[in-house]
């Protein structure tokens, strides 16, 4: 299970919008950057064994906290 997860947005303009992300996964520290088209790249290293299964919860905390829009109904 991911824990620790943390987001920055790095850019975000009309071309380009990339977010730097940080987590900690059985134990072991994760870092990367995340881009608007779903792309990952990793920037200390990858996980081995579960790479697809951890990118997908990426990709699930990411549209959690940037695309869907979580505020309460006024």
């Amino acid at each position: 299970m991911i824990s620790h997860f943390q987001w920055k947005e790095l850019r975000n303009n009309l071309v380009r919008r990339e977010w730097a992300f940080s987590f900690y996964y059985k134990g072991t520290f994760y870092k990367g950057t995340y881009y608007k088209d779903g792309t990952i790249e990793w920037t200390l290293k990858e996980p081995e064994n579960e790479k697809e299964k951890v990118e997908q919860q990426i990709h699930d905390l990411m549209l959690y906290h940037i695309y869907e829009d979580h505020n309460p109904i006024s």
